[in-house]
């Protein structure tokens, strides 16, 4: 399985200035950036688009940037997005009415594709497309608000995912997004996750460097469990 990496949600970051917090929180030890795309259709928010991106990437912010699709449709970003600087795309099968094409579009555009399952949605789409995937995201929450409580309904569903990427035998990130905190991530590795979005898990501490330390930690204790 691929190490544990620590997706930043930049959703939860103070916006007036966000270049200065991206760069506080990647070098205190996040890994990737989240970037939540909201357009209060598909979800009920409204948040980042292209723009957004491409001033961090101006920033030199030169991280993986993963950028999740909460839009419907969502073919006509995914070229802004890839121009933009995005590393990951991830949509939801319900946002699309071809998922193969929007699979073939990403990776045109020469970023990694990632498929999105919300709490209620069948993980029925995986039987045809799993070899097109580089990451599956499952959202932990319903979608469109930050500050909510991770769903425990999720943890079956990462293991089943866990057994199908194994079972495949193909390098496909498993991320969580919704939730996730201190307290809940060690439970959530040992179920498979090995990208963990987290948001105000971190953006709501004062000192990024201790919470992602402690984070770790706790990291480090599940793997060990996991291999004893």
């Amino acid at each position: 399985m691929k190490d544990f990496l620590l997706a930043p949600s930049i959703l939860s970051a103070d916006f007036s200035r966000l270049g200065e917090e991206v760069n506080k929180v990647l070098s205190a030890g996040g890994d990737w950036i989240h970037f939540d795309v909201m357009d209060n259709h598909y979800v009920p928010n409204l948040s980042m688009g292209p723009m957004i991106l491409k001033s961090l990437r101006n920033y030199n912010i030169t991280v993986p940037i993963d950028v999740h699709l909460m839009t419907k449709p969502v073919d006509n970003l995914i070229p802004q997005f890839a121009q933009a600087g995005a590393n990951f795309i991830t949509f939801h099968p319900e946002s699309t009415d071809h998922i193969d094409r929007t699979l073939n579009l990403i990776k045109e555009h020469g970023c990694k594709a990632g498929l999105a399952f919300n709490p209620s949605t069948s993980l029925h789409f995986l039987d045809y497309v799993i070899e097109k995937l580089d990451l599956i995201l499952l959202m932990s929450v319903n979608p469109g608000f930050g500050n909510q409580s991770f769903l425990p309904l999720t943890i079956n569903k990462l293991r089943e995912v866990r057994k199908r990427i194994d079972l495949s035998l193909l390098d496909i990130y498993l991320e969580v997004d919704g939730g996730v905190k201190l307290e809940n991530i060690s439970e959530i590795a040992c179920s498979g996750a090995n990208v963990f979005v987290i948001g105000s898990g971190i953006f709501d501490y004062p000192d990024y460097h201790r919470i992602i330390k402690n984070i770790r930690q706790e990291l480090k204790y599940s793997h060990f469990n996991s291999i004893h």
